[in-house]
């Protein structure tokens, strides 16, 4: 009798294929980031597309709440060319943390960051200067950025040098605010519908955003969420 042939491994499909590679590109060009991060923001932006919440996108900026804000926690990648544009540091809500964050709201006059999937939009001159609105995509927990004036702006305030003489960065009214000296350059960088991840450990995003761990990407992101949650885990000891 012929022994038998075991069936061939299911394929990889391609976009997936492309996101895995793309996922080890951007950990090489940025290699403070956590890769962990890099893959869960591409995570949301695979999800994001197949659920027609977006379009193609060629930046995506990521922020890094879990890591204190004298250090950089803002990356911006080309996705076409898989580079690090941009690795900033960006300052947070006041009401969320002193050097770390450890709370984040979606609501009005709550002076606090929030989680999540963003697409940036127009740009303006307001009372922080030149301003990045942006529109937050996941209901519940970022979807009132616009009405609560969540925006990338520059200010004096996020100053690096400063923030190591007294422990933190300055915090914002839930702005991820950025140094002044980059602002226009960063905010035209990620103008008119690229995308913002905004991430955290925080149990009750990660279970329940709807870019995490949807159809087609939800085994290639599983392992990935699941040390973010044993991240969580372990901060809740």
């Amino acid at each position: 009798m012929a022994a038998a042939v075991a069936p061939p491994a299911a394929p990889v499909t391609a976009s997936l294929a492309r996101r895995a590679t793309l996922a080890e590109r951007l950990a090489l060009a940025a290699p403070d980031a956590d890769p962990q991060v890099i893959a869960l923001a591409l995570e949301a932006r695979q999800c994001a597309t197949l659920g027609g919440a977006i379009g193609d996108v060629e930046r995506l900026a990521v922020i890094d709440y879990s890591r204190p804000s004298t250090e950089p926690r803002l990356w911006v990648f080309d996705l076409d060319d898989a580079e690090l544009l941009h690795a900033e540091h960006v300052a947070h809500g006041k009401y969320s943390g002193g050097n770390m964050t450890t709370r984040f709201s979606n609501e009005q006059d709550s002076w606090m960051t929030s989680l999540g999937l963003f697409s940036t939009a127009e740009t303006y001159v307001g009372g922080n200067g030149y301003s990045l609105r942006m529109d937050g995509l996941e209901p519940g927990f970022n979807d009132h950025a616009r009405e609560r004036l969540i925006v990338m702006h520059g200010a004096d305030y996020v100053d690096p040098e400063q923030a190591l003489r007294q422990g933190r960065l300055g915090r914002s009214f839930g702005c991820p605010a950025v140094r002044d000296e980059i602002a226009q350059e960063l905010i035209d960088t990620l103008k008119d519908g690229q995308l913002l991840f905004a991430y955290y450990p925080d149990s009750q995003w990660l279970e329940g955003s709807r870019f995490l761990g949807c159809g087609a990407v939800a085994d290639a992101g599983a392992s990935v969420a699941s040390k973010a949650g044993r991240r969580v885990s372990r901060l809740a000891e």
